[in-house]
């Protein structure tokens, strides 16, 4: 499944970002870019990116796009070089919702939804995670092993949509288990991934290989870690000594 664009989060702190335009529109882009530490400057400005908020764009954008700048155009997606998302903010955790351009109301919709669902303590569930890396390592050496626990962790006792305590990381810490390592067998009853049942699709999320039926489709392996190994294979591997591993079949 091809992309339509890859979402990136750039560090705009002390950058300079052109804007060009007046009214409200531009007056709501430029609020953003403060938010974000940008510099804001003028279409003679020497930037890599640029907004801009005209009745009239092409000819501003032809010129920007002439020097390189990458371009993002209100209200108009086939002037855009990359879009601006709807943004659920539980610093340091930023959730961005983008439709490309073509329904800024759906993205702000969901935004909404999103604001009701994340609670407020997960900007301190993340910090708490950063802080306790070096403990981590310790009590995991091995990478895997960090992820597949951190991963069951965040799947039950330090689940991200509920309200965490401050001390939540440490008191998981000190009784988390050693993960151990198995192989899970999956027979997929569609070839649609929305169809993937939450037990498949959190284990395609943490696992590190991905055994697969040259049967399966593309759409399905997408939802694997994009650094998952993947085999295909006409048949089961035999049970591995180490990680997670999961293997994938068309049911019938």
């Amino acid at each position: 499944m091809t992309l339509a664009a890859l979402p990136i989060f750039v560090k705009l702190a002390g950058r300079p970002v052109i804007l060009v335009g007046i009214g409200e529109a531009a007056e709501a882009k430029r609020r953003l870019l403060e938010r974000a530490g940008a510099l804001v400057v003028d279409e003679a400005g020497d930037a890599s990116l640029a907004i801009v908020a005209s009745a009239d764009p092409e000819p501003i954008v032809a010129r920007l796009r002439d020097r390189g700048v990458l371009v993002n155009t209100v209200d108009r997606a086939d002037l855009c070089d990359f879009t601006l998302p709807a943004i659920v903010d539980r610093d340091p955790v930023l959730v961005a919702i983008g439709t490309g351009g073509v329904s800024a109301g759906l993205a702000a919709a969901l935004r909404q939804r999103l604001e009701a669902v994340l609670p407020a303590s997960l900007g301190g569930l993340a910090r708490a995670l950063q802080a306790a890396k070096p403990a981590m390592r310790v009590r995991w050496p091995e990478l895997g092993d960090r992820r597949r626990a951190i991963g069951a962790a965040l799947a039950g006792p330090l689940d991200p949509l509920s309200d965490q305590p401050d001390d939540a990381v440490e008191r998981w810490l000190a009784d988390a288990a050693a993960p151990t390592a198995s192989l899970l067998h999956f027979a997929l009853a569609s070839p649609d991934p929305d169809d993937l049942t939450l037990r498949q699709a959190r284990a395609l999320a943490q696992a590190d290989c991905v055994y697969h039926h040259p049967s399966v489709p593309e759409a399905i392996l997408d939802r694997a870690r994009a650094d998952a190994v993947r085999i295909a294979c006409s048949q089961a591997p035999a049970d591995r000594s180490g990680g997670l591993a999961v293997w994938l079949e068309m049911d019938g």
